[in-house]
């Protein structure tokens, strides 16, 4: 009886482990993308001339204004779809909308991957790795 009482209770924190972690990677993900999206709103005059600059030398050259635009728009779905989400978990014990949240996430950290690379700025390419493999790592527990 003992042995089996515990063996539900372990399981009852894997459980809460696992809700307690959704919560945390989507909300990590929900103030990311957030503050990048509304940075982006607020200065994009100097995000566009930043962004003109750094891709001036590539073939991207000549799409920078509907680029940012594209970033802004994904990167403030994601966040307030992680935001969202979140309290879906919490609430509702539903991972769906986060789980759409971390799959913009992913997209949009694969659009500036892709743009820094061909920017030329692997050191800035290499800096959104990291947040990448956590996106990844939200999906697996979301889904």
């Amino acid at each position: 009886m003992i042995s089996s009482n515990l063996f539900l209770n372990n399981l009852e924190i894997q459980d809460n482990v696992l809700i307690v972690t959704q919560i945390l990677t989507t909300m990590f993900l929900a103030i990311l993308f957030i503050q990048s999206g509304i940075d982006k709103v607020i200065d994009k005059e100097g995000n566009l001339s930043w962004l003109k600059s750094h891709f001036s030398n590539s073939p991207l050259k000549n799409s920078v204004p509907f680029l940012l635009f594209t970033v802004t728009a994904i990167e403030l779905l994601a966040g307030f779809g992680n935001l969202i989400g979140a309290f879906y978990i919490l609430f509702m014990d539903n991972t769906a909308i986060a789980f759409l949240g971390a799959l913009l996430s992913s997209i949009s950290l694969i659009m500036l991957f892709f743009g820094q690379r061909i920017a030329k700025d692997y050191a800035g390419a290499q800096s959104l790795v990291s947040y990448f493999i956590l996106t990844i790592v939200t999906l697996v527990l979301l889904s």
